[in-house]
């Protein structure tokens, strides 16, 4: 990777270190602390949120009517989800521990916390649990799909890409075959040494 890359790299984890300083500062604000997974809001505001929490059977019944006739169509994509989180658990059960490659782990990335707001009523607890878990199945996909990427096949593309993963800035330019034939073992070696 050349020096630029990995300044404008560097500059981007420092940045990312900045937010997570700055949802620390908000979560202040808002008065909540997170213990072993937990959240913990004080209790004034805790009745609030009880308070303003919407009843669900109106917030069912004053859905317009083709949000209810979508639904369906939204809560099918369940079934692909879930085929799709458990092939690829497999699949990094299998092949990351032949291939040595440190496995993904799925809680990192299956997040569950917005369920424990006492301001959204039953109804909106389940579809935020749905979208954490749709979310929760592609992110942890990606990161899947990103290791073995960065094991097998390391190159950028010819053209820009959006939204690639964190991995990406690493690989070989596209059409640097010196570099790739240096980076390969490299980068191999870096996913054998990331902790499981």
């Amino acid at each position: 990777m050349n020096t630029r890359v990995a300044s404008i790299i560097a500059m981007i984890r420092k940045l990312e270190e900045d937010l997570d300083v700055e949802l620390a500062r908000r979560r202040l604000e808002l008065c909540y602390k997170v213990d072993n997974g937990k959240v913990e809001f004080e209790e004034q505001i805790l009745k609030y949120h009880k308070r303003i929490r919407s009843n669900w059977l109106r917030y069912v019944l004053g859905a317009r009517p083709a949000v209810l006739l979508t639904a369906p169509i939204i809560y099918s994509l369940i079934l692909p989800f879930a085929l799709l989180d458990l092939f690829v658990s497999i699949y990094q059960l299998t092949c990351f521990r032949i291939y040595g490659v440190a496995r993904v782990h799925r809680s990192d990335h299956l997040v569950f916390d917005r369920s424990q707001l006492a301001y959204l009523n039953w109804f909106e607890r389940f579809n935020c649990r749905y979208c954490s878990y749709a979310n929760g199945v592609i992110s942890y996909v990606r990161e899947v799909a990103a290791r073995t990427e960065q094991y097998w096949c390391p190159i950028k593309h010819s053209r820009r890409v959006l939204g690639t993963h964190e991995r990406y800035h690493a690989f070989a330019d596209y059409g640097d075959g010196a570099a790739y034939g240096q980076e390969l073992a490299k980068l191999r070696q870096q996913l054998q040494g990331e902790k499981t």
